[in-house]
């Protein structure tokens, strides 16, 4: 049986992801964290999911390094752990469509939202990893941090800070080969989904793009219970292709 920790549940995709993992039969407990007290996020009724997968939520500043280790000490041994956690606009700041909109205190937010984050947690989560047969430290990134790739330019804050990630996993999977062998990271695309993340963007999204949060999180859990198939330290899209670096 498979124990998950979930970060960022209160989010469209990790709110879709709980529900997801939580219709598993091999999935039998789910440790998921939101930041916002439920009563102002997303969560609906938090004890809707499952009728067989025990689904315990946990208030969490995953950008807060006591934190982090109070909580990953608190649940223990996983098998999964995904972090959802993700930052793109707030009410007064969005994407930068030039150089001359970037602003400084946009750009840390969106490092310490998008980035630091997966930092925290992989700093600790070996140790709830390692008595796993089958390890996975996942990560949602999105395929505008790919550098090879970057043929529009624009959006500073948010592709540096995914760029970022990228590198932070592809780091982090270089050491777990050396500390803790099995686990798989990865970094995961789960294309366009209609979230408050991308509702400002969406216009421009082609017919049959624009995902919903429960068909991305079916891709994605797809592409972590398939982690076997897949070298540690790459970029998956929700399709299961390599995104380049």
């Amino acid at each position: 049986m498979t124990t998950v920790a979930l970060v960022g549940g209160s989010g469209g995709i990790g709110h879709a992801m709980v529900g997801a993992l939580s219709e598993m039969p091999a999935v039998s407990s789910i440790h998921a964290s939101y930041f916002a007290s439920p009563a102002s996020s997303s969560l609906g009724n938090i004890s809707s999911f499952g009728s067989d997968t025990s689904v315990s939520w946990s208030q969490l500043d995953v950008s807060n390094d006591v934190a982090v280790a109070a909580w990953m000490e608190d649940i223990g041994q996983i098998d999964w752990l995904i972090n959802c956690v993700g930052f793109l606009h707030s009410p007064d700041k969005g994407p930068e469509k030039s150089i001359a909109q970037f602003d400084a205190e946009h750009f840390a937010r969106s490092m310490q939202i998008n980035c630091l984050p997966t930092l925290l947690l992989a700093k600790y989560a070996h140790r709830n990893l390692k008595q796993s047969k089958a390890p996975v430290f996942a990560t949602i990134s999105a395929r505008v941090g790919s550098i090879s790739d970057n043929q529009l330019g624009g959006w500073y804050s948010y592709r540096a800070s995914k760029a970022a990630l990228n590198m932070a996993l592809k780091t982090l999977s270089v050491e777990y080969q050396r500390i803790a062998p099995l686990i798989k990271v990865l970094a995961l695309h789960p294309g366009t989904t209609d979230t408050a993340l991308s509702k400002p963007f969406q216009n421009n999204v082609p017919d049959g793009k624009l995902f919903s949060p429960e068909k991305t999180a079916s891709l994605l859990v797809a592409q972590i219970s398939d982690a076997k198939n897949h070298q540690s330290g790459r970029f998956i899209a929700f399709d299961g292709s390599e995104i380049p670096w």
